[in-house]
């Protein structure tokens, strides 16, 4: 999936392609740490919302062409070298952009419990 922050960065936040896991309901992301809500059309310019921060994410899959990043955006995006074999095969080349992409080692696993504990808290 493509991730991008969104919140008072325009198309230009720090971006991501990596692998994400789903809530069982399907309204919440998993990645890097982080849990992303689905906002429900509320958003401005993401359509998730950071649970803890608040922040706004664009969460997508990876477009074919490999241009993930809106027309507007600059900057490399981070791609998991855990899934640079997958994502070539699905854009149908056989090496990354290196002027658009970036292997990054350092996306971290998502403690989905802790999540759920802060989200099923009574109010």
């Amino acid at each position: 999936m493509y991730v991008e922050c969104k919140t008072g960065l325009n198309d230009d936040g720090p971006a991501w392609i990596g692998r994400v896991t789903f809530s069982k309901s399907g309204h919440t992301v998993y990645f890097n740490g982080m849990a992303l809500r689905r906002n429900g059309g509320q958003g401005i310019a993401g359509n998730y919302r950071d649970v803890l921060t608040g922040e706004e994410y664009w969460v997508s899959g990876v477009k074919k062409d490999g241009e993930d990043r809106h027309w507007a955006g600059t900057g490399k995006v981070q791609i998991d070298a855990n899934v640079v074999a997958e994502y070539l095969a699905i854009i149908g080349r056989d090496m990354l952009d290196a002027t658009r992409l970036a292997v990054c080692h350092d996306i971290v696993e998502t403690d989905v419990r802790k999540f759920h504990e802060i989200e099923n808290r009574p109010q």
